[in-house]
Parts: structure tokens; sequence; C-alpha cells
């Protein structure tokens, strides 16, 4: 796939994303999750090993391909990593699979209701170097806890100065803004984001496109203006604390919003599992999660 190929799946591709970025202060619980225990590692070179080895093995699976799971996003060790002697990003798009790259180096602490980036003084090195491995865009999360104006219209403002950043180094950004599903203010901080980000989107320059991962919005069919703007390629939704079978209920419910889950993909692998056993649980998650993008409660 060239660019103008991985332009026109994203926008146009009957499918989900997979989210395979797990970083250093999520590994653990990845791998908890998927039966290595911490007393498995002694430091962080083993952790990652291991869970390089987890990632391998999901994009390795036969199940694993473009005909359903139309982009992946990675953590960078596991691009800068291998999968049967290929560089990942050139295993992805072997598969049909989209490659981009988590670029954020986590959270600041809360301030108005809000968590935003920590700087990204190496951006810039980051995207060249992703570019040229094949990479097709990056992804960028902030956190917001709480229905503050000031602290939404803060983390709208940080992700668009980032996106622009990326845009201008040739790769795809996706802007996630993720509300905190169990906020006592869910829905207010859905209404002020959606409207943040509609402001921020008609202030781009004309024939921009960014995409955008979203919370599952409290109310169905918040979003739809953000899905019909003709400056986002595709709006992608985080499963933000679902357990699966809800998250793809939830996702059914608003159109045009396609899966980009983590732990909801992956919660039922083990590494204790067979081969077989593997992919039929890998498998049977894609299939959930691909009804859920493309088979929708409302009209489209």
């Amino acid at each position: 796939m060239n660019h103008a190929e991985m332009t026109e799946k994203m926008a146009h591709g009957h499918g989900f994303i997979a989210a395979l970025d797990q970083s250093g202060g999520s590994t653990p619980k990845a791998l908890k999750g998927y039966g290595i225990e911490e007393d498995a590692y002694s430091n962080d070179e083993e952790m990652f090993g291991l869970i390089h080895q987890m990632r391998s093995r999901i994009i390795r699976s036969a199940v694993f391909n473009g005909e359903k799971v139309i982009g992946a996003i990675l953590f960078e060790r596991t691009m800068d990593g291998m999968v049967d002697g290929k560089p990942v990003p050139t295993a992805l798009i072997e598969k049909g699979v989209v490659p981009f790259i988590k670029v954020d180096k986590g959270l600041e602490a809360e301030a108005d209701g809000v968590q935003l980036m920590k700087p990204m003084p190496e951006l810039d090195a980051l995207v060249a170097r992703s570019k040229a491995l094949g990479v097709f865009g990056t992804k960028e999360r902030s956190v917001i806890n709480a229905a503050s104006p000031t602290g939404i219209a803060a983390v709208v403002k940080q992700q668009f100065d980032v996106a622009m950043q990326i845009l201008a180094g040739g790769l795809m950004p996706i802007i996630e803004p993720e509300v905190n599903i169990k906020s006592d203010t869910r829905e207010g901080c859905d209404t002020i984001l959606r409207d943040e980000l509609l402001k921020a989107l008609d202030a781009l320059p004309a024939g921009t496109k960014v995409m955008l991962k979203l919370s599952l919005p409290k109310v169905p069919g918040t979003f739809d203006a953000l899905v019909d703007h003709p400056a986002v390629l595709r709006v992608v939704a985080l499963s933000g604390g679902y357990a699966r079978p809800e998250a793809c209920i939830e996702l059914a419910k608003n159109r045009g919003i396609i899966a980009s889950f983590s732990r909801a993909l992956l919660e039922d692998l083990r590494h204790q599992m067979s081969e077989a056993e593997f992919d039929a649980a890998l498998g049977g998650a894609i299939d959930e999660i691909f009804t859920g993008s493309t088979q929708k409660l409302v009209a489209a």
C-alpha cells in the first residue's frame, strides 16, 4: 500500500483499528491480562520483550489481516521491532493493515479538570523516523475528567497544535482527547468537546484532514457532526474501560464511527493458549468488534 491507498483505506475501509500501543505504565497490566505475572520479568527490557512477543503473535496470526483490521497503532518500541525478520510496519502493510505510531509521552497532572500531554521535544525526529519506516499516521492522547470549558479548550488547542506539527512532517494525526467514561459530568464533557473540536476543525487550512479518536459518547449520536465534517478523515472510538460486549453495543449506536480498541480486543488472549486456541479467541474478538464498527443500529 502506498500513501494514497492507505488514505483511502482509512477514509472508507470496512473494519477497525487495533490499538497495540500500551506503553511503559500500562504494560504490566497488559501482560497480567495476558497471563504473565510481574515475577516473570526482572527489568524493563524483559518486560518489553514479553509484550513484543505478544504483539508479534497477534500480528502473525492468520485472523489478523486487512479484511477486518484496517489499521494498527503501535508503541514506539513495537514499531522499531521485527516480526519474522521484517520491520513491524512492513509486516503490517504486507497484511493490508495501515500502521500508526503513538507519539505522546504520557500525561501531565490533572489541572482544570483535564490532563494535557507532556512535552514532546523529540516529536519531529520521531515523525521523520516513523515515516521512513512506512508508518502512515500518529496518535496522541489527552484525558478529560470534568466538564470544564477552559480545560477542554486547552486540550483541544494542544491537540491541534501537535496535529499541525505532525501534518507538516507528512503523517496523519489521530487526535485523541479521551473523555473519562466514569466522569460525573460525562455528557457535558462530550458536548463541550464536540463544540471545541468543531471550532478547531473549521479553522484548519482548506483541504487539511485529521482523524479523531474519541470515547463513546454518553448520548449516542453526539458526535455525528464530527463524523460529517469535511476535515475529518475518520472518527474512531476507544473502549475506555467498557468490556468488549458493551463497548461493541455502544459503538453500534453511533453511525460512522469505527473501533480503535485495545483491552477490549485483547481481553480473551492468554499466553498459555495453543496457536489454535489463540487464533480462535482473537478471531472471535475481531469479528465482534468488526460487527460493531460496520453494522449500525442507526441509519448511516
